[in-house]
């Protein structure tokens, strides 16, 4: 096993975004715990199976951006942190085939992990888990391709809100309650928030190999504010948790707004400028990761 295939592996794995499903897990076994004790082997199945499908999207997308030419026409003043893929293909780390059968084996693994919570556990995770698999796979894979068409930021708001928070209940409750959906959505519209502002770098890769994203339908300037305006309705959703009979400690999600005002600001003042929007990158996974710890903690603490 060489270096350069476990790098592969590691970015395809890649720990910041696969936040995003941690945090939404998180926020869902904290509204579980509220009802009775958590099944920490259950909980650690779907922790296992959600990582193994964001390991499996990131290599079947790595392919599509790499055949579709977006990875290879990222110019080297458009990189950051956050953005332009995990570039294992064009970095030579793997190949073609390489990826291609990490993507299916871990695809496998998660649907296997599925099955023996829906056969054993809560039958009903069946369609949250083919909804999510199969979003997971068309995000970026021929034909439907949903990032290329403008609907992969709607797509990634609602794995991310209400299909892995409410499946991480369901797994522990056996109930799917619309409480549970109203809860995720700010998490899940602060996650897209994320995926838009990296397709702020990518935009001339994007425009130049036809993924017309909405940040590239949009253009620059107009989907700086789209940003705002998704951050502005996420804390406002927030804020309204409690007269939709959530319990007034999830107004703890609220600390995470100053990273979102910071964000949108930097992202207004210079859309197109990337070396100074890198922080507003940073500071939109610290938004989101913050909001579903403090909302998490704020509802376990109204448990108490």
């Amino acid at each position: 096993m060489s270096r350069t295939w476990v790098r592969g592996v590691w970015r395809l794995a890649d720990p910041r975004l696969t936040l995003a499903s941690l945090s939404s897990m998180g926020l869902g076994a904290a509204a579980a715990a509220r009802a009775g004790p958590l099944d920490g082997g259950w909980l650690a199945m779907c922790v296992g199976g959600i990582v193994a499908l964001e390991i499996a999207k990131n290599a079947s997308g790595e392919i599509a951006d790499f055949d579709s030419g977006t990875d290879l026409a990222v110019e080297p003043e458009d990189r950051s942190p956050f953005s332009g893929g995990r570039r294992v293909l064009v970095d030579r780390l793997l190949t073609r085939g390489e990826t291609r059968r990490i993507s299916l084996a871990t695809y496998g693994l998660g649907i296997v992990l599925g099955l023996a919570i829906a056969c054993f556990r809560e039958w009903r995770v069946i369609p949250l888990g083919v909804a999510g698999a199969g979003l997971a796979w068309c995000y970026g894979a021929p034909p439907i391709r949903l990032a290329y068409r403008g609907v992969g930021e709607l797509a990634v708001a609602a794995v991310y809100g209400p299909l892995i928070c409410g499946g991480t209940y369901l797994v522990q409750r056996h109930a799917f309650p619309w409480s549970i959906v109203w809860l995720s959505l700010p998490l899940g519209l602060l996650i897209a928030g994320f995926l838009w502002i990296n397709e702020f770098p990518d935009y001339r890769a994007d425009l130049g190999t036809g993924k017309l994203n909405l940040v590239v339908r949009l253009g620059r300037a107009r989907a700086a504010r789209a940003f705002a305006v998704i951050l502005a309705a996420a804390f406002a959703l927030q804020a309204f948790l409690p007269l939709l009979a959530e319990p007034r400690g999830v107004w703890l999600g609220l600390a995470a707004l100053p990273l979102a005002v910071a964000a949108a600001r930097r992202t207004i003042a210079a859309p197109e400028n990337v070396a100074r929007l890198v922080p507003a990158q940073a500071w939109t996974l610290q938004c989101f990761t913050l909001l579903a710890a403090a909302t998490a903690a704020g509802l376990l603490w109204s448990r108490a």
